[in-house]
């Protein structure tokens, strides 16, 4: 018999001798490797370009309906950093890569990064020769009964901060008729006292926090005026209104007398910031002019440098500076003695109203432009230098800083009408809010530094919990837990 066909059939009667799952099996492999093997019995993968963790991702989301996946990713606030964990973990068992605290997947944006920057590899083989003591940080004690490494413990014992959840929904809503629906103005502040002043056409009203109590401050149509502004003192007692008619006139919201009125605008008052007993007003005539309350009114002083409106005031934390936005897109910082700003600002592409100084870090200023410009912008003012600054996609109307983290809420108008709360200085948002149907362009802080609320020309205003004392946590009880919750 030829020697060739012997051989061609003697394999294949041991080929047809095989069991079934053997068969199956190799032509599998044969059809699914990548390269042909001439020579040899193994056939090693190459694994040098793969990554495991997008590729397990992409994975679980093949495996689900549409309807899962939307599910799955309102529940990964949750379950992120339980994901991050067992990462962290799978690397201190497999690569030794010796993490002992988990990073929160909401503050750190270069997790992915970080982790994958590891120096050893599943699959090399590598023979300890020195000895490592059992103490160590790399080993676990002979008598231990847990199969884990003590950097695994670690990681596993450190702690865990609970995710932190904001809710959608105000848990109050208040009906303000006549509330106008103006970008210039500032209508809305909260007390120290915690009472909450609204100009409503041309009356303020004041409603308390703990009681819910309505109580009219002033009426100004006796004289044909209305409010344009509103904002109290420090330490509560006092109020200005801003007119339409230029004037200034401070109250006394305890006895709800008015106490002085101030001339010397020729236009609307927009904008009014306190510092001490000193009260800033800026208006739509340029001028900005700064007053004591205790002295004649002639004891004034004028700040020219904008060239069109003044519609937004801010005193730093440390009373020395003080930061004006007006319809010229200029931003303008100036000190309590010179007549002449000493920093200007002109980045931004459209009015700019919202100013906010950081509590926590000296000299931060933040601005937001309007509708041509939507971009938040954060300025040292210590250096002038401009330091960064985001696209927020709609016009930003108001900023206000946490009292308590690094973190700061921001109000929106055309053409979102949303409630941003943002982290710095990773600028990553924590939370965006909806329900105004207007542009939202009030915005006042609780004097606990908890909630805000915001008003909008739909005539509502809205209280939102926005911010947590996560830094202050031997401070009283917040009143604002009086509050009836009607949604």
């Amino acid at each position: 018999m030829d020697q060739e066909y012997e051989r061609r059939l003697l394999r294949q009667i041991n080929h047809q001798n095989l069991p079934t799952e053997a068969r199956l099996s190799k032509c599998v492999s044969a059809t699914c490797s990548p390269v042909s093997v001439k020579s040899g019995d193994r056939f090693i993968p190459t694994r040098a370009g793969s990554n495991w963790s997008i590729n397990f991702h992409y994975a679980n989301e093949n495996c689900r309906s549409p309807n899962q996946n939307h599910k799955a990713k309102d529940a990964s606030s949750d379950s992120s950093k339980d994901a991050v964990a067992y990462a962290a973990l799978l690397r201190n068992e497999l690569l030794g890569a010796g993490i002992e605290s988990v990073p929160d997947p909401h503050t750190d944006d270069r997790r992915h990064t970080v982790l994958s920057q590891d120096s050893h590899s599943l699959f090399r083989y590598t023979v300890h020769t020195k000895r490592v003591p059992f103490d160590s940080d790399n080993e676990v004690s002979p008598y231990s009964l847990s199969p884990l490494s003590n950097k695994s413990h670690k990681l596993l014992r450190s702690p865990r901060k609970p995710a932190r959840k904001i809710s959608k929904i105000p848990f109050k809503v208040l009906d303000a008729p006549e509330l106008q629906d103006d970008f210039y103005l500032n209508l809305v502040d909260w007390s120290a006292g915690n009472l909450l002043s609204v100009g409503l056409g041309a009356c303020v009203y004041l409603w308390s926090a703990c009681t819910s109590q309505v109580t009219r401050l002033c009426d100004l149509s006796v004289d044909g005026d209305s409010v344009t502004s509103v904002c109290w003192n420090e330490r509560g007692s006092l109020v200005a209104v801003g007119t339409h008619k230029g004037y200034v006139q401070i109250w006394d919201a305890a006895g709800g007398r008015k106490l002085t009125s101030l001339e010397g605008h020729s236009a609307r008052v927009g904008a009014l910031a306190w510092n001490g007993e000193q009260l800033s007003s800026g208006s739509r005539d340029r001028v900005i002019l700064q007053r004591d309350v205790r002295t004649p009114p002639s004891a004034e002083r004028r700040l020219q440098g904008h060239r069109q409106e003044v519609c937004g005031l801010k005193w730093s934390p440390d009373h020395q500076h003080l930061a004006s936005g007006g319809n010229d897109n200029k931003l303008l910082v100036w000190n309590s003695s010179s007549l002449l700003p000493v920093q200007q600002y002109s980045d931004h592409l459209a009015a700019v109203k919202a100013i906010a100084w950081s509590p926590h870090q000296h000299g931060l200023l933040a601005s937001g432009g309007g509708t041509a410009d939507r971009c938040l912008r954060f300025w040292n003012t210590l250096t002038g230098q401009a330091l960064q600054s985001t696209d927020t996609g709609s016009q930003v109307c108001n900023l206000a800083w946490s009292k308590h983290a690094n973190e700061l809420v921001s109000t929106h108008g055309y053409s979102q009408n949303q409630i941003l709360v943002w982290k710095y200085p990773s600028l990553t948002q924590v939370a965006k809010l909806t329900g105004h149907s207007y542009r939202v362009l009030y915005l006042a802080v609780s004097p606990d530094g908890e909630a805000i609320v915001t008003g909008a020309g739909d005539e509502t205003l809205r209280f939102w919990n926005v911010f947590s004392k996560t830094r202050c946590t031997k401070e009283s009880k917040s009143v604002l837990n009086l509050f009836t919750r009607i949604r």
